[in-house]
């Protein structure tokens, strides 16, 4: 298992108990004690947890329930970025496209440079930051207003009222969690009602989420299994859960992880 891929398993456990041991980490991952303390150190250098004796805790003054977007960057990462190339090949020259906030997304917007004459309307802050940073004189980019969250979505009456009145050719949404009964969820309800307008401002909606996201659900309902034109997801998704979404999304994609980027991980642990 990667550095990242335990990191991701103790970042999950802490959200889910508030607290890990090293021991009990040990047996779980089947790695050496130093190597769980490596991994404490780094995420704690990180900001996003408290290392306390034998274990570590949620860092003071940070949610449980949505973590910020440092916390949630270093989950999945090479997944995320095998789902963001596949997702950056879907989309042709000269079209209008819309981002919702999230990692996934804001790895995403970095895969954007190649494509010429592009219109992207977004309510994520890290995203527009992103496509800024690109520097492509041929591209356009609409950040919504609103009020701003943890994971840096402007959200709200603001934010809502300017996405009803665009018209895209495809949205790219990232989401918290997905489930057979639930959909696409977010832990956000202000963030749920503003993705719901950019779904209904696009004439095609692409999901792209990492195998992670399945089993989650988030407090509100973005948008039912159905409505995904696309899901873009990775290899690390169970079977039956294949199996599910093969049958209620319009297209499954099961993106392989890039090897440079494996490879980087690998020498990261």
């Amino acid at each position: 298992m990667l550095a990242r891929q335990r990191q991701e398993v103790i970042l999950e456990e802490i959200r889910r108990t508030g607290a890990v041991q090293v021991h009990a980490l040990v047996v779980r991952l089947g790695v050496s004690d130093m190597t769980i303390r490596r991994d404490l150190d780094v995420l704690a250098k990180r900001g996003l947890v408290e290392k306390v004796y034998g274990g570590a805790t949620t860092a003071v003054g940070r949610p449980t329930r949505e973590p910020g977007t440092d916390g949630k960057s270093v989950r999945s990462l090479p997944q995320k970025e095998a789902i963001a190339a596949y997702a950056a090949a879907l989309i042709r020259p000269g079209t209008a496209i819309g981002i919702s906030a999230g990692t996934t997304t804001s790895t995403f917007a970095r895969f954007l440079d190649n494509v010429p004459e592009l219109t992207v309307v977004t309510n994520s802050i890290r995203v527009a930051d992103v496509l800024r940073a690109g520097g492509r004189p041929d591209r356009t980019v609409v950040l919504t207003g609103g009020v701003r969250t943890l994971s840096d979505a402007l959200v709200g009456p603001v934010a809502v009222r300017a996405l009803r009145s665009l018209h895209l050719d495809m949205v790219f949404l990232s989401v918290h969690g997905m489930s057979e009964g639930q959909g696409f969820t977010t832990p956000n309800i202000n963030e749920s009602e503003t993705d719901r307008a950019l779904i209904e401002a696009g004439r095609k909606l692409v999901v792209i989420a990492d195998h992670t996201k399945w089993g989650v659900v988030g407090i509100s309902t973005v948008a039912a299994l159905e409505e995904a034109d696309v899901l873009i997801t990775d290899d690390g998704l169970p079977d039956d859960a294949v199996a599910v979404l093969r049958e209620r999304v319009g297209e499954l994609v099961v993106a392989q992880a890039l090897p440079e980027v494996e490879e980087l991980a690998e020498a990261e642990a």
